[in-house]
């Protein structure tokens, strides 16, 4: 369900990524710490139509980056995103509203063929143009999410019973568009 925003968060218009200056990374608890780890490829497509605006958003499991080929292999495999059969992340929101910077983003987001309802919350910069002519929005979201809601349920048992693992991963997307 489309919702109106307080104000325009762009031109009506449909907006392009800017894949060379965007980007989605994730991180989660690990052995105590935090791993992080970022998708390579981002696809998104913002239109603001009517003071409304949706946002349409992919990326390819094949473009998971964690500085490990050995680890990046795994997280393809069927224990985490079973990229042959779910090769693709997907993210879709007719629900962007935006409050001064303040963004928030009620979508569905979908991986490994599950599709789950999320909020994101960030926020937006103003409309400019760049040195180049072009029409530009920038838009900074994060969420956290249960990862074994969407099937990614496997774990380590650690010595004292703990797991390596933790379920709540952070989603964040630092989103660059085009006016197309």
């Amino acid at each position: 369900m489309s919702t109106a925003t307080a104000s325009p968060i762009a031109p009506a218009g449909t907006w392009a990524v800017d894949p060379v200056h965007s980007s989605v990374t994730f991180e989660i608890g690990y052995l105590g710490g935090t791993f992080k780890g970022q998708f390579r490829e981002v696809a998104a497509e913002l239109t603001v139509e009517g003071g409304r605006a949706s946002l349409r958003g992919s990326s390819p499991v094949a473009s998971i980056d964690v500085k490990d080929e050995n680890l990046s292999a795994h997280l393809q495999s069927p224990d985490f995103f079973d990229a042959e059969r779910h090769p693709t992340l997907g993210f879709r929101a007719d629900d962007v509203q935006l409050d001064g910077e303040t963004v928030r983003v009620k979508g569905e987001l979908t991986i490994r063929g599950a599709t789950r309802e999320v909020e994101l919350a960030g926020r937006a910069a103003a409309p400019l143009t760049d040195p180049y002519g072009r029409e530009r929005v920038a838009l900074t979201l994060a969420t956290t999410v249960d990862r074994t809601a969407y099937g990614l349920s496997w774990n380590l048992a650690l010595p004292t019973g703990q797991q390596a693992l933790s379920n709540e991963v952070t989603v964040a997307a630092n989103l660059h568009f085009v006016k197309a």
